[in-house]
């Protein structure tokens, strides 16, 4: 067979998988939406059905065959070029798909969907218990599933490929280090100094919240005739595919602030997904670079921009027609001072810039023993208390407000928060680059224009999709490789501003 030849075909096949992914995200979307309750069991199965039928295709000798008559030909003498990266790509991809047996990709579909309706239960009964016999067997999974792919040191390892390829325990454990010593002190001065204004408590209607959100998320430049809006139980962007973006949202009736931006945290996820270019779709040149990439665009939108004065300057006199009677009291000034205060709070999810990573750095440290087999399921409570009271100052009162808070362990992403704070990392460093290149920014978002921001990551990271790992796009942007040093700088010098250090 031409070179040419096996190349179409591969692509072919790789679309197919892409459509056949995109049905299980359409179900899982479902899920997290409109789904009744009652329809979990057959979810379920429907999951562990489609997860077979991708690992049987994925897996498909063929595949091999096809890469195999590629490799060496004149077609990937360039290693550049899409036909290059997109082989390059699919044989990592293949070569780790192969090492999972299909029984194991189903059970994980199985009990993940399963167990994304126990944690919810438990969440609102705020009772761990119900949730442990799903958390053990998701981490009895994990770890067959890392036996399965192999790893550097530890299985954690594995997992954390899996979301941010080149990472490994070693480097992400020594970024929190780092990460760790310059935050604590930070977050100690502030608690020192007199607090800012404190956030406006409501009532927030949800409906005016979800308009004044969506008002947001459009000026920011997601097209709403290729996505759309829905609430569920956890904030996320579901990629279904090209043209069809759909972000879930939640909202707090007393938590205006924390509503828009999670907004535009999700808004950052859905520009990158909308950005990518439908030409390559169902190819690694049509998907995002990482997790931690795609992780980075909704730490930038959400932080670098929607907690900027200049942001606020332009919204917020809508934001006073929508609510006078909770925001009286609440000049411009005031209320930024009030989006940006930093207090250490149980909730990862409404945390300041200064402490999220904290967060982080709690479940780093418990998915880590878990998977290592130094914590024992039952234990995770205790655990997670005490890592709170010791990096945080608070401690949870019930389950509900701490271990039970997010969703990821029910669906058996165990190793995918490292990659919220690997976000955080390249967010400072591409937004640095950007203002370097565009100038003041922050003048064009009190103009209500967001565009060359847009434009400016739309070429230089969604364009690229998945042409370098994460590390490498962020040094042929930056120049610099990963560098957790403009976001410490950034966040202290804001904050020596804002709290007068």
């Amino acid at each position: 067979m031409r070179p040419q030849a096996a190349y179409d075909e591969l692509i072919r096949r790789v679309r197919e998988e892409a459509l056949l992914t995109s049905c299980e995200a359409l179900l899982e979307w479902d899920e997290e939406t409109y789904m009744p309750s009652g329809g979990v069991q057959n979810r379920s199965e429907q999951l562990a059905l489609l997860a077979g039928l991708l690992h049987e295709r994925g897996t498909d000798p063929r595949i091999g065959d096809l890469l195999e008559e590629l490799e060496g030909s004149a077609l990937l003498k360039d290693p550049t070029t899409p036909v290059s990266v997109n082989v390059r790509e699919l044989r990592r991809d293949y070569d780790r798909y192969l090492r999972l047996p299909r029984r194991l990709v189903e059970e994980v579909a199985r009990t993940t969907a399963l167990a994304q309706t126990a944690w919810a239960e438990a969440r609102s009964a705020s009772r761990f218990e119900g949730f442990r016999p799903w958390l053990d067997k998701i981490i009895a999974l994990k770890r067959d599933e890392a036996e399965c792919v192999g790893y550097p040191g530890e299985p954690y390892d594995a997992l954390i490929e899996d979301h941010e390829p080149g990472m490994d325990s070693r480097i992400v454990g020594r970024l929190f280090d780092a990460l760790r010593q310059s935050l604590l002190p930070l977050a100690a001065q502030i608690a020192d100094r007199p607090a800012l204004a404190p956030a406006p408590r409501g009532p927030f209607p949800v409906e005016q919240q979800r308009s004044f959100g969506e008002t947001v998320a459009i000026a920011a430049g997601f097209d709403r005739r290729r996505g759309r809006f829905d609430l569920g139980i956890h904030p996320c962007c579901s990629a279904i595919g090209p043209g069809d973006c759909r972000l879930v949202l939640r909202f707090d009736p007393n938590d205006f602030v924390g509503g828009v931006l999670t907004i535009l945290h999700e808004v950052g996820h859905g520009l990158y997904e909308q950005g990518l270019d439908p030409e390559y779709y169902g190819t690694p040149l049509g998907e995002t670079a990482s997790v931690g990439m795609d992780e980075a665009q909704a730490r930038l939108w959400e932080n670098r921009v929607g907690r900027s004065p200049g942001f606020w300057r332009y919204f917020y006199p809508r934001c006073r027609e929508l609510f006078p009677d909770a925001l009286r009291g609440y000049g411009l000034d005031r209320f930024v001072l009030a989006v940006n205060q930093v207090k250490p709070t149980l909730i990862r999810v409404n945390a300041d810039e200064v402490t999220y990573n904290l967060h982080i750095l709690v479940r780093f440290e418990l998915e880590r023993a878990l998977m290592s087999g130094d914590l024992k399921s039952a234990d995770v409570p205790e655990a997670w208390n005490a890592a709170y009271r010791r990096y945080l100052g608070v401690v949870p009162a019930n389950d509900r407000e701490g271990c039970l808070q997010d969703g990821h362990w029910a669906d058996g992403l165990i190793g995918y928060f490292p990659t919220y704070t690997l976000g955080d990392v390249f967010a400072a460093q591409l937004f640095a680059q950007a203002e370097s290149e565009l100038g003041h920014l922050e003048s064009q978002f009190a103009r209500g224009e967001f565009a060359e921001l847009a434009g400016w990551l739309g070429r230089r990271i969604y364009r690229e999709g998945g042409r370098y790992p994460a590390a490498r796009l962020i040094e042929s942007v930056t120049g610099s490789p990963p560098n957790h040093q403009p976001l410490v700088e950034a966040l202290r010098s804001k904050y020596a501003r804002l709290y007068r250090l």
